[in-house]
Formats: C-alpha cells, structure tokens, sequence
C-alpha cells in the first residue's frame, strides 16, 4: 500500500493529499458496512433488559416504518442507541453526529435530544427531574422528539413483539449512507 511522504501534516504535498483523499473515498464507502455491524454488537450490549438492544432497536424501527415514517427517520431510529457501547453518557451525541451529515436538522435534533427526552420514563424513579426536556418546550421539534420517544423508543422492550429482521432494515443503512454528505 502506498502511504504519503510526510510525518508532520504541515509538510504534505499536494499528492500526499491527493493519495489520503482517494483512501478516504474508498473508506467512506464502507461506512455502510460499519454501521450495521456496530449495530450488530448491540446484541452484547446493557444487560437486564428483556431484549438485546439489537431487538430494542429493531422494535423501534419496526414501529417507526409501520407509523409510516420516512426512510431517513427510519433509519436514525434503527440506530438511535448504536452509541450504547461507546458512549453511554452521551450516546445520543454520539448518534446524532454520525447521522448529522446524511438526515434534515429535524432528525439531527430529534437523535441528538432523545436520551434526555427518555428520560421522562424513569429520572423519578431515581431521583431526578422527569421533565428535563421542557427546557426545550419552545422548540420547533420537541414534539417530535416526544413523539419519537413516546411511540418508538420507550415501548420496545417487548420481547413478544415481532419486529423486522436486521436484513430488512439494510437496503435502507445502505441508501441513507451512499447519499452526497448535506453539510
């Protein structure tokens, strides 16, 4: 493999650039590839769940398509918690980033808020104020951040439920991901 001449980035060429952005586009295309085995791993992730937070996962999504959503929010949905394992402060961060260049502002907003709209569910339970969320009363998505975590998020711990499979959901991955970056 061919590897560029510099060791200090101030001192590359024009074809060290050039030969770093042809790598870059080939690894960019996989990218797809990472997401759905960094969405497979879920299935060793939080334990004391009823369900893998792979079937988490899939219920939420499964739910989401049969609302009727769009792709693109079909797809943030399917991946809303991939974060679990590497962030799980700010998985929703973590989420929200990765989606950031493909999805509109109003699923960026939504995958970027929704732990701490998930948080309605269960902060009482240990001490902490539910209704952290209405900081964000005033926004033009907190009802749709409602929505997604009232619908979607929270209801699919089910383990009777019968979602979709991983291979369902992939042609779409594949899609939202192949898509030119909406920086």
């Amino acid at each position: 493999m061919k590897t560029v001449k510099f060791t200090e980035m101030k001192k590359g060429s024009k074809e060290d650039y050039e030969l770093l952005a042809e790598y870059e586009k080939n690894f960019v295309n996989e990218l797809p590839d990472r997401i759905l085995e960094s969405l497979k791993n879920l299935d060793n992730s939080v334990d004391g769940y009823q369900v893998t937070r792979l079937e988490h996962s899939l219920q939420s999504a499964t739910r989401a398509e049969k609302d009727g959503a769009d792709e693109e929010m079909i797809v943030a949905t399917l991946l809303h918690d991939i974060g679990d394992s590497l962030a799980p402060y700010n998985h929703s961060q973590l989420i929200a980033a990765v989606l950031r260049p493909y999805v509109s502002e109003k699923v960026h907003w939504i995958m970027l808020h929704h732990g701490l709209f998930q948080e309605y569910y269960y902060a009482h339970h240990l001490g902490k104020d539910r209704n952290s969320r209405d900081k964000f009363k005033s926004h033009p998505y907190y009802q749709d951040a409602v929505d997604f975590c009232e619908k979607w998020d929270q209801k699919s711990f089910d383990p009777n439920y019968e979602s979709y499979p991983l291979d369902h959901f992939e042609p779409m991955v594949r899609r939202l991901f192949s898509k030119e970056p909406n920086f």
